[in-house]
């Protein structure tokens, strides 16, 4: 075995993981930080002269491309440059982990692929409804937690999980994935993780229009810095903020709305994911929003009665793997784990 870095590494934050080659696991979180680079130096101070074998990266992005994994070279690093405009909110501060894990261990780089996941989706649900000469299709992202799910979703549900499934990944990003013998099948994220259902600072799918309408107003820097940052939960609450824990605890009524409209926005996604599939057979909760949040998943699941959705609401506040009724339709909480699912591709690249 092999000892394993794993990093998550964004514009103001570094989450990394040491996988021991004994098989210990410790986990580290370097928030609000004004330069990455200080996370990293910090990491290097707590790893205690720990040295990795191997570092695995999430990238939000793979581009086109079906492998899950791959050894970042100088060919596969230029490559990965090239694809920044997908993920302009992501892409840069996972090549600077690159470059500063590259200062700093000499050892293997590997990058992990979010939308690796999503390589199994049908053309009904790649294809996007514009000219195909223009190469632009469905991605899908938050793959590495979807493997996730997918690999322990058999253990607490048997065979029901190689039905129906309607995976919710929210957060501060936040997708569903509806998945079918444990691929999958469809997901909310487009082309960028900027599409689906409403997030902190996205919006999420809009009008073509409205964006037509905004480019007249506003260059082209300035409208990518709205699309990724000034939207979503951020917008509707006034400016008030882009976390939904600060949300919850105000008083506000446009907090109060932007609530209301995120968890109608999660549960008319699910009702349209469960509509395509022809049913629904388990519902997985999962991300920082959806494990910690009973007041949210109860608001989501309090619409979906009608396919037979119903909370047992001590369960739900205990926060428990399943926390639907008797005799309804499987409802799990997954806390997410997308170090897990690099560690296992950073041993197979």
């Amino acid at each position: 075995m092999k000892t394993i870095l794993t990093i998550n590494s964004g514009s103001s934050s570094v989450k990394a993981s040491l996988f021991g080659a004994e098989g210990s696991r410790r986990d580290f979180f370097y928030g609000h930080l004004r330069d990455p680079r200080s996370g990293f130096d910090r990491l290097l101070c707590d790893l205690h002269g720990h040295a990795p074998d191997i570092v695995g990266h999430r990238f939000v992005h793979g581009g086109d491309i079906g492998d899950a994994a791959r050894v970042v070279d100088d060919g596969e690093l230029a490559r990965l440059k090239t694809i920044v405009p997908l993920a302009p909110l992501h892409l840069p501060g996972n090549l600077l982990g690159i470059e500063l894990c590259r200062e700093r261990f000499a050892v293997p780089q590997v990058a992990c692929f979010d939308t690796a996941f999503h390589s199994t989706l049908p053309e009904i649900a790649r294809r996007l409804p514009i000219p195909a000469s223009y190469g632009i299709r469905r991605y899908g992202f938050h793959g590495l937690n979807y493997a996730h799910i997918a690999s322990v979703l058999p253990a607490l549900l048997g065979e029901t999980a190689r039905g129906n499934v309607v995976v919710a990944h929210l957060g501060s990003g936040a997708s569903l994935c509806l998945m079918r013998e444990l691929k999958s099948q469809d997901t909310t994220m487009g082309y960028t993780p900027a599409g689906g259902i409403v997030m902190g600072t996205r919006s999420g799918d809009l009008d073509p229009g409205v964006m037509l309408e905004l480019a007249q107003r506003h260059d082209s820097d300035t409208l990518r810095d709205i699309v990724f940052h000034r939207m979503g939960l951020l917008a509707l609450s006034g400016g008030e903020s882009s976390e939904m824990r600060d949300l919850l605890a105000s008083n506000s009524e446009t907090a109060k709305f932007a609530v209301d409209y995120f968890c109608r926005q999660a549960s008319g996604a699910i009702g349209n994911l469960a509509a395509k599939a022809g049913g629904l057979d388990a519902l997985v909760f999962t991300g920082g929003i959806g494990e910690h949040s009973a007041l949210i998943r109860d608001r989501i699941c309090s619409t979906l009665a009608f396919m037979g959705i119903r909370l047992d609401p001590a369960a739900n506040e205990k926060h428990a793997p399943r926390i639907e009724s008797p005799g309804a339709t499987p409802v799990c909480i997954i806390p997410a784990d997308e170090e897990n699912v690099i560690r296992q591709l950073c041993l197979r690249t």
